[in-house]
C-alpha cells in the first residue's frame, strides 16, 4: 500500500474516532479573555432606549401658557368671526383629525391624535404620496441583457402613481461583459488538428442594449454585442485561419403580443387606474377638508352658545342678588322673613355655581361640559394654535335667524353631483370596469411573435478601417469594418404559443371575482345615494324644526321676562311671596338658555345642509388647488407643451381605453339660483355665505325680539361685598350688550321672520 495512502487513512480514522467520542451534545464555543458575567450585555440588549431624532419642537408646544381656569383670568379677548376661524384653521393645520361632520358630537383632537399614527388622519400630504408611491416592475430581463415580454401588464391592482405606471414605458439600457477561460484535456488524438488534446482558449463577450415597451404591448431592442475569441488550435492551417477572432453584430429586434396583452386599451389600463386612484385621493382630500370646516364651524358656535350661557348665569346671579338685598332690607324693616332671605341667597349661590360651571365646564346642558374654557380650547385644537396663548377667542359672529328654504329638488340634484362619497363610489365603479376589461383579456392564451434583423461583421482585428474582400478572417480583417459593409445579414422570426390551463379555474374565477365586485359596487352607489336622500330629508326637518323652535323659545323668553318684571312689582308692593320671585328667574335662564340653543342648532343645520349636498366649501369660499412646485417643473412643463403642439398624433392600436372622467367637478352657482323674498319691511341680507341676518326696526309695532348682536365685553368679577353681609353676596355686575344692561329686557312679542331665502 502506498505510505501516503496510508498515513491519510490513518488520520481519517482518528478523527472519526474523536467524532464518534464527542456525540450530537451541543457545545458552546471556547473564547479567550471571555468574561463570565454578562449582566452589562442583558441590562442593555432590554432596555427602553430613546430614537436618534431631533425634530425642532413648535413654538405652540413649547411656549404655551398655563391654562384659564377659575382662578386665573390673565387674557385678553381675541375677536375672530367664523370665517376668520377657518382660514386661520386652513392655514396652520397640516392634518384633519375630524368627527365626519355627521353628529353634532365634539371629540378630543388632541387624544385622537396623540394615540394614533400619521398615516391614519387626512393630511395635505396624502394626494402627493399617492402619486408618488412606487411598486415592483412586472417587466423583466433575462441573462443575456433582453427585455422579455411583459406577461400580466395590466395588473388587477394598481398601487402605484400615475409616474409609476408610465414607468412601464420607458426605455431600459442592459449591458454585461463576459470573460472566461478554457484549459483542460480533451479526449482526442494527439494529432488532431481541430481539436488539439490540450486545449486552451480565451473567450470575451460584451454586449449593450436598450429597448422600449409600446403603448400597444410589444418590446422593441436595439442590441450590439462583440465577441472575442482565442484558443491553441493551430493556425494558420487547414482548421483555422488566425489565432484569435472578433465578430461584432448589431441586431433589431421587435416582440409583439398577438392575443393577451395586446393594444392600448390592455396596456395603458394600469396608468388609467393610477389616475382613478389619485382622483380617490384628491377626493379623500376634499372630504377631509369638508369635514374639517364642518366641525371648525360646529366648534364656533359651541363657543358662541358657551359665552351665551355665561350671560345667562351671570343675569340670574345678578337679579337674584337684587332680591335677595330687597328682602334683607325687608327682614330689617319688619316686613320679611330668615326664610326668604335665605332662599335668595340659596338661589344666588346656585346662579353662582352655574357661573363657575359655564366658565370651566361642569353640568351645562347641552355642552357635554366643556364652558368657555373648554370649548375655546377645542377651538383652539382645531385651528392649529397653542393652547393658551394670553388670548380668549371670542366669538363676534352672530348667527343667523333668516329663515332660510331650500328647495328639496334642487338639492337632491346638488347631492348626487356634489357629493365627494358619491364621486368615490363612482370612481371605484370605473376601476372594477377597468379591472373586469384586463381579466378577460387574461382568459386569452398568449401569442407572441418576435422578428429580428442582424448585421454580422467579423475579422481576426476590432476595428475600423480599409475592408478586405475575403469571406473568412485573415491576417488584416477588421470585424467593424466588415459590419459597416453591410455584407453579412440576418433576419429570424420565431412564434411563440403558451395555451391557457385547461379549464381556466383561475382566470374564471378572477372573471367572476371582477364581475360580482362591480356588481356590488354599483349596488352601494344606489343604496348610498338613497340614504343620503334619507339624511337630507331628516337634516331639512331638523332645520325646520329648529327655526319654528327659536320662534317657540323666543316667545317663551318673552313671557318669562314679562313674568319676572309682574313678579318683581308684587313683590315689592307685598302681594307675592318671594319664592315665586325665585322661581320666576329660574324659569327665565332656562327660557334664556333653550333659545340660543335652538339658535346655535339651527345654524348648524343650515351648515349641515350644505354638508349633505356637497355645497358647503364652495359656500364658504374655500377652493382647492395644487400647491407650488420647484421652477424646474413648470419648465418642464412647457417643454412638454410645447412637444405636444408639435408633434403629430398617431393611432397605436386598435382600440384605446374608454372615457373615464366626464371633466371637472363644478360647484353650483348660488348667485344664479337664489332668490331673496323680503316679508317685513326693512329687511336686509347681510351675510353671503351664514344665512341671511334682519334689519330690526325698533319702532315696529310687532314686539320683534332682538337678538345681541355682540359678545359680552369682559368676563364676571365679583364686585367688592355689600357692608355687613354675613351672606357673602355681592353687588350685581353690569355686563353690558350694545349699551344696554345685559338685565334690561324689552317686551317681547311674536318674533316675525325678517328674511327668507331660497337656496
Amino acid at each position: 500500500m502506498n505510505r501516503r495512502l496510508f498515513c491519510c487513512a490513518t488520520y481519517l480514522q482518528l478523527l472519526l474516532a474523536i467524532v464518534m467520542a464527542i456525540g450530537c451534545t451541543p457545545t458552546q464555543p471556547f473564547f479567550l479573555n471571555e468574561s463570565p458575567n454578562l449582566q452589562f450585555y442583558l441590562d442593555r440588549a432590554s432596555a427602553i432606549e430613546y430614537p436618534d431624532v431631533d425634530v425642532p419642537s413648535l413654538a405652540d408646544t413649547t411656549e404655551a401658557l398655563p391654562p384659564l381656569t377659575i382662578d386665573n383670568h390673565e387674557f385678553e379677548y381675541m375677536d375672530l368671526t367664523l370665517e376668520e376661524c377657518v382660514s386661520i384653521a386652513l392655514q396652520n393645520s397640516k392634518f384633519f383629525i375630524t368627527v365626519g361632520g355627521t353628529a353634532e358630537q365634539r371629540q378630543n383632537v388632541a387624544a385622537q391624535i396623540t394615540s394614533g399614527q400619521a398615516g391614519q388622519f387626512g393630511s395635505v400630504y396624502d394626494v402627493a404620496i399617492q402619486q408618488s408611491s412606487t411598486q415592483p416592475s412586472d417587466l423583466a430581463i433575462d441573462g443575456l441583457g433582453n427585455r422579455l415580454l411583459p406577461r400580466g401588464a395590466a395588473r388587477a391592482n394598481q398601487v402605484g402613481g400615475v409616474e409609476d405606471a408610465l414607468a412601464e414605458f420607458d426605455a431600459q439600457a442592459s449591458g454585461f461583459l463576459n470573460f472566461s477561460t478554457t484549459d483542460r484535456v480533451r479526449n482526442v488524438g494527439e494529432n488532431n488538428i481541430f481539436n488539439p488534446q490540450q486545449f486552451r482558449a480565451k473567450d470575451l463577450t460584451q454586449q449593450a442594449a436598450i429597448s422600449k415597451r409600446t403603448a400597444t404591448g410589444g418590446v422593441v431592442t436595439l442590441r450590439q454585442q462583440t465577441i472575442y475569441s482565442r484558443n491553441n488550435i493551430d493556425a494558420p492551417s487547414i482548421a483555422r485561419a488566425t489565432p484569435t477572432d472578433y465578430t461584432a453584430l448589431l441586431e433589431a429586434q421587435w416582440q409583439h403580443p398577438l392575443m393577451r396583452n395586446r393594444g392600448t386599451l390592455i396596456n395603458r389600463l394600469p396608468v388609467v387606474l393610477a389616475s382613478l386612484n389619485e382622483d380617490t385621493s384628491l377626493t379623500d382630500f376634499e372630504i377631509s377638508v369638508r369635514n374639517f370646516v364642518r366641525d371648525i364651524e360646529v366648534a364656533y358656535w359651541d363657543l358662541y352658545l358657551a359665552y351665551r350661557n355665561v350671560e345667562t348665569a351671570m343675569i340670574g346671579r345678578n337679579t337674584t342678588q337684587v332680591t335677595a338685598d330687597y328682602a334683607r332690607k325687608n327682614l330689617e324693616g319688619g316686613k320679611g322673613t330668615t326664610q326668604d332671605v335665605a332662599q335668595a341667597e340659596g338661589q344666588y349661590f346656585q346662579f353662582r355655581s352655574q357661573l363657575e360651571s359655564a366658565l370651566t365646564g361642569s353640568n351645562i346642558p347641552g355642552l357635554d361640559r366643556l364652558g368657555v374654557y373648554g370649548a375655546e380650547r377645542q377651538l383652539r385644537e382645531k385651528m392649529g394654535i397653542a393652547a393658551t396663548d394670553g388670548r380668549l377667542i371670542r366669538p363676534v359672529e352672530e348667527p343667523s335667524i333668516a329663515r332660510i328654504e331650500f328647495d328639496w329638488h334642487d338639492a337632491i340634484c346638488e347631492m348626487l353631483h356634489l357629493s365627494p362619497e358619491l364621486r368615490n363610489s363612482k370612481i371605484e365603479i370605473q376601476k372594477t370596469e377597468l379591472e373586469l376589461i384586463g381579466a378577460k383579456n387574461r382568459l386569452l392564451p398568449e401569442v407572441n411573435v418576435s422578428l429580428l434583423y442582424r448585421w454580422v461583421g467579423v475579422g481576426d482585428q476590432l476595428g475600423l478601417g480599409e475592408r478586405t474582400n475575403i469571406a473568412a478572417p485573415n491576417p488584416g480583417s477588421l470585424a467593424l469594418s466588415e459590419l459597416s459593409g453591410g455584407n453579412y445579414q440576418e433576419v429570424g422570426a420565431r412564434l411563440d404559443v403558451t395555451p391557457t390551463p385547461f379549464g381556466q379555474r383561475r382566470a374564471m374565477a378572477d372573471v367572476r371575482n371582477k364581475q360580482l365586485i362591480l356588481a356590488r359596487n354599483r349596488e352601494f352607489l344606489l343604496e348610498r345615494e338613497r340614504l343620503l336622500v334619507s339624511q337630507l330629508s331628516d337634516a331639512f326637518g331638523k332645520q325646520r324644526s329648529h327655526y319654528h323652535l327659536i320662534e317657540t323659545t323666543a316667545q317663551q323668553l318673552a313671557a318669562a321676562d314679562r313674568e319676572v318684571e309682574a313678579r318683581l312689582a308684587l313683590y315689592r308692593g307685598g302681594l307675592s311671596p318671594v319664592n315665586e320671585v325665585l322661581q320666576s328667574q329660574l324659569r327665565r335662564a332656562e327660557a334664556q338658555i333653550r333659545y340660543y340653543q335652538a339658535l346655535t342648532e339651527y345654524n348648524k343645520s343650515i351648515s349641515y345642509i350644505h354638508y349633505l349636498k356637497g355645497t358647503l366649501l364652495h359656500t364658504s369660499g374655500i377652493d382647492l388647488e395644487e400647491g407650488p412646485w420647484p421652477r424646474k417643473a413648470y419648465w418642464d412643463a412647457v417643454e412638454r407643451a410645447r412637444e405636444r403642439s408639435a408633434g403629430k398624433k398617431l393611432q397605436y392600436g386598435v382600440t384605446r381605453p374608454n372615457v373615464v372622467r366626464r371633466g371637472p367637478v363644478t360647484g353650483v352657482n348660488q348667485a344664479d339660483t337664489a332668490e331673496v323674498l323680503l316679508q317685513p319691511a326693512g329687511a336686509r341680507i347681510l351675510d353671503e355665505h351664514h344665512g341671511s341676518q334682519p334689519a330690526v326696526d325698533s319702532e315696529s309695532s310687532d314686539g320683534v325680539l332682538p337678538t345681541p348682536s355682540s359678545i359680552l365685553d369682559t368676563l364676571p368679577d365679583e364686585a367688592e361685598p355689600l357692608e355687613n353681609n354675613a351672606s357673602g353676596i355681592t353687588q350685581p355686575v353690569s355686563w353690558e350688550t350694545d349699551g344696554q344692561p345685559a338685565t334690561q329686557r324689552p317686551s317681547s312679542g311674536k318674533l316675525v321672520p325678517a328674511a327668507v331665502q331660497r337656496r
